[in-house]
């Protein structure tokens, strides 16, 4: 990816990154009986549309009747939802407890309240009693909320990148359902919330975190050093989690990168300094359509090619030298600087 340069305006422009990877203590969630897929014994099925912005999937959202509001389905979060403060005052959520939040670099730590939703409607699909954390949205100016993944621990959740659409459905994946199939089911692990999968570099197997609302396929600075690179790596950008914020470094391998059966042929990739696992981002995920069962921590990974191209993400450029809107949070503790 090139460097940051000039504009025909003559500002200069940086990239900004935007990372919504965080984990929230003692947030819980209710849900009302899931609606079924095609592989369920029932016929019904929500299937709602998804707005791909940068490449991150939003829905849109009815809060306690009102709406649509447009949220972010991440699976990077290990929470059932985030709301914006501005939100949860427009609305008058009740405050029912508080939360502390970080990220998986461990560092640094925000203290948010907990607000009660008593209905959250998307597609038809209904939560009831959902606690979401209030808390700020760094750098995403889309959206006045996230659901995250712990919220559809009841549903099989498939994102259909290519299709632009989400099915939340009953039902569970045959395991057993894999390449022959066509794609793959790969077992994960969640101990946080969010689901981590096994991945190879090189030959070098690493693991690595699902994160619909990443950005590009992240690989933690200390892992970089092994991989074989066909250019030096250089920084082009910077983001912010609930808790930190670092520098974004990245370029092309020479080498592949595979996820079960499918190769990402010498992809770009991007190094950060904060976080200890490789992340999949939404940039990679756009040539998948990805079921997630939570119940029996499978998920299935479906892609048209076998051997699939990744570039750098598309992200926001912000003016440098152009007037801030908003100061830094000073709260953020500086990772790799």
């Amino acid at each position: 990816m090139p460097a940051p340069g000039k504009s025909a305006s003559g500002f200069e422009l940086r990239l900004v990154c935007v990372v919504l990877l965080c984990f929230a203590v003692g947030s819980a969630s209710g849900q009302d009986a899931a609606a079924p897929n095609s592989s369920a014994t029932q016929s019904r099925i929500y299937s709602i549309p998804l707005e791909l912005i940068h490449d991150k999937p939003y829905v849109s959202v009815l809060v306690n009747g009102h709406g649509p509001h447009r949220f972010l389905i991440d699976t990077g979060t290990g929470t059932d939802a985030l709301v914006t403060p501005a939100l949860a005052e427009e609305l008058h959520l009740p405050v029912v407890g508080r939360a502390h939040l970080t990220d998986p670099s461990g560092l640094g730590q925000q203290r948010s309240e907990i607000a009660r939703i008593d209905s959250l409607n998307l597609g038809g699909a209904e939560f009831s009693d959902v606690d979401a954390v209030v808390h700020k949205l760094y750098g995403d100016t889309n959206c006045e909320g996230v659901l995250g993944f712990t919220l559809f621990e009841d549903y099989l959740l498939t994102l259909d990148f290519p299709a632009h659409r989400m099915t939340l459905a009953t039902g569970v994946i045959n395991a057993d359902a894999g390449e022959d199939a066509g794609g793959s089911v790969l077992p994960f692990r969640m101990p946080e919330g969010v689901p981590i999968v096994a991945l190879k570099i090189d030959e070098q197997q690493f693991e690595a975190q699902i994160d619909s609302g990443g950005t590009g396929l992240s690989v933690p600075e200390k892992d970089s050093r092994e991989l074989r690179f066909g250019e030096a790596p250089v920084e082009f950008g910077s983001a912010e989690s609930v808790s930190t914020r670092f520098q974004i470094k990245g370029a092309r391998l020479r080498s592949d990168v595979r996820l079960g059966r499918y190769t990402f042929s010498q992809p770009f990739i991007e190094i950060n300094s904060a976080f200890p696992l490789v992340n999949i981002g939404s940039t990679p995920l756009q040539h998948f359509i990805i079921t997630f069962d939570q119940l029996n921590e499978l998920v299935r990974l479906y892609a048209s090619q076998d051997t699939l191209h990744l570039d750098a993400s598309p992200t926001i450029m912000e003016l440098l030298n152009a007037p801030k809107r908003e100061a830094p949070d000073r709260t953020l503790v500086p990772v790799g600087q």
